[in-house]
């Protein structure tokens, strides 16, 4: 009951055209009804009495009762559909946008693919399940009412006697209904295990072929494509066994009252033959939609596996929100300032009580072995994560008491993984802020070195770039990344090794490029390659989660310490000494 109170809410909103539907579909019933409640007099009035002149008056009114079915019929469809397809789309909506206020921590935990699932394969099972069962229940429910108050008119003993047959025929719906649910609840998920595959492989394509992996992704895919097969089938064996079951009682109900109800008729002379039909008729009439809600809510129990699943997602809270009272942050003047600050990912401690201040204007480098915690440091400052003990400020100010939005206002990021869209050159620079003039984006391009090589594209910047930029090189994809950040002007910059991936001409122009970004900027540099930070104004050296070394490059060079180590393991077989000179990456 819970889950249909949690789908209500998003039902209320239309609750006018729901209405409007409903009472269509009273219409709808009434009139079969009223169909079936004619057999009686048609036949005890007009045929066995030969009343022509009631006869003409018939197919009048026969033609007049299923126009006026026809056209609520269709009305009562449009407004469910509408309310239907409304209900689908704020839904989808509204779990893209939790999706989006979630912290990188739940992006970390749940696979690409299976958080798509939720938004695709969940949303349209509820989609084709949901909606379209509740106007079959609404339907066949009003229909077996009307057909219902037709019978206890015509006859209430026989009725007592169908009636008697209701909660055997209820008790095994929600059986079968339940088994449904719970397959339905596997297969989702298996689907979106699948979509993680898909996802996965795809993106991946070119290490599988250099791998020669297509024969193992094939096993893998086939593997969890036949486990879906399974739960389909067993799915559709209770859907199918499901309606003889609901058939043969209903016949075994059938047999018993047309005994009945025809040893009435020839024993009892108030007990007309007219209004035998009409009670059967009406009996039969319900036959379909009781057999249906079988169906029906075999449908519903599908979709509503979905919506529990859409449901736990929408109740993760984000991690990471506004505090209440929360404020605009100024623009930087001071400094950044990491105070005692310590952060895990589950129960491992990555970051251990670390003091760290860097200046307005400061070039600040990280240095330290893979897995040492400079990348997770540098994701605290814009609340990709939130800090476990300690915290990180902005001129004094707690980045938990300014909103996020003014936050990450002020900080640009360029990552050696460049996050392209599939969209023009031109969106993707402005992509911070869409309402960039186009004077704006090219002088960012400019600066970037890009425009040259967009300008060399038949279509300049309206050209798509496909998925991830995939048209572009690698030195292109980044230069645009560079132009993006460029662009947004923010005071704080963050960069995380943005040359270690390009040739030695793409690396040139990408150095300039972003020599400019970081004039008059604060800027962290994640470096991996040491040759890349030689002229950072300061050098920070993480080990295991803490800071050990602080120093310009010649002065931890002296020190013979953990820079040192790091230096000569990354330089001395390539015969560089103390380090060629290149330039500051940024």
């Amino acid at each position: 009951m819970a889950l249909y109170k949690w789908l209500f809410e998003y039902i209320k909103p239309y609750w006018a055209r729901l209405s409007l539907a409903v009472f269509f579909m009273l219409g709808v019933a009434g009139l079969d009804s009223a169909v079936i409640f004619m057999v009686r007099p048609v036949l005890d009035e007009i045929f066995l009495k030969k009343d022509a002149d009631r006869l003409m008056l018939l197919p009048f009114a026969v033609a007049i009762i299923f126009i006026l079915k026809g056209l609520f019929d269709f009305m009562q469809a449009y407004q469910m559909k509408y309310v239907g397809n409304s209900i689908i789309r704020d839904l989808r909506e509204r779990l893209y946008r939790h999706i989006q206020t979630l912290s990188l921590r739940y992006f970390d935990n749940n696979p690409t693919g299976y958080i798509m699932s939720r938004i695709t394969d969940d949303v349209n099972q509820i989609s084709t399940s949901v909606t379209t069962s509740v106007t079959g229940v609404l339907k066949d429910s009003f229909h077996i009412i009307g057909l219902l108050c037709v019978a206890l008119y015509q006859d209430w003993q026989l009725s007592l006697i169908a009636i008697l047959s209701l909660p055997v025929t209820g008790t095994l719906i929600v059986r079968f209904g339940r088994k449904v649910r719970k397959f339905s609840k596997r297969t989702q998920h298996t689907k979106g295990i699948l979509s993680a595959l898909l996802q996965e492989t795809i993106f991946g394509n070119k290490i599988v072929k250099a791998f020669g992996m297509e024969e193992y992704e094939n096993r893998r895919f086939g593997k969890e494509n036949n486990r879906i097969f399974r739960l389909a089938i067993r799915t559709a064996r209770i859907n199918a066994i499901s309606s003889p079951v609901m058939e043969t009682l209903g016949g075994l109900a059938a047999a018993v009252i047309i005994g009945f109800g025809g040893y009435k008729v020839i024993t009892t002379e108030s007990y007309t033959a007219g209004q035998f039909m009409s009670f059967i008729a009406a009996l039969f009439a319900m036959y379909k939609p009781i057999k249906g809600m079988s169906k029906i809510n075999n449908a519903l129990q599908q979709g509503m596996a979905s919506v529990e699943r859409i449901r736990d997602v929408m109740d993760t809270e984000p991690e990471i929100t506004d505090r209440p009272g929360a404020v605009d942050l100024p623009v930087i003047r001071d400094r950044i300032e990491f105070r005692d600050l310590s952060f895990r990912y589950g129960d491992e401690w990555v970051l251990k009580g670390v003091d760290l201040h860097v200046r307005v204007g400061e070039v600040v480098a990280f240095a330290g072995m893979s897995g040492g915690g400079k990348t997770t440091l540098v994701h605290l400052l814009p609340r990709f994560y939130e800090v476990n003990r300690g915290g990180v400020s902005i001129d004094g100010t707690d980045i938990r008491d300014v909103t996020i939005q003014s936050l990450r206002r002020q900080i640009a990021m360029v990552t050696q993984q460049t996050i392209l869209f599939n969209d023009t050159v031109r969106n993707n620079i402005a992509y911070g802020d869409v309402a960039k003039s186009e004077e704006q984006i090219i002088e960012a391009a400019r600066m970037a070195n890009a425009h040259e090589f967009i300008e060399s594209f038949t279509e300049g910047y309206d050209t798509m770039i496909g998925d991830q930029g995939v048209r572009l090189s690698g030195g292109q994809r980044q230069r645009l990344s560079i132009a993006r950040a460029l662009l947004k002007d923010a005071p704080i910059l963050i960069l995380d090794e943005a040359t270690s991936s390009l040739d030695t001409e793409s690396e040139v122009l990408v150095q300039e490029a972003l020599e400019r970004l970081m004039k008059n900027r604060t800027t962290l540099v994640i470096a991996h390659r040491l040759s890349t930070i030689r002229n950072a104004d300061r050098i920070v050296v993480i080990v295991d989660g803490g800071i050990v070394e602080e120093g310009t490059h010649d002065e931890l060079l002296a020190r013979e310490g953990e820079y040192a180590k790091l230096h000569r393991m990354q330089f001395l077989h390539e015969g560089e000494g103390n380090g060629a000179a290149r330039p500051v990456e940024g």
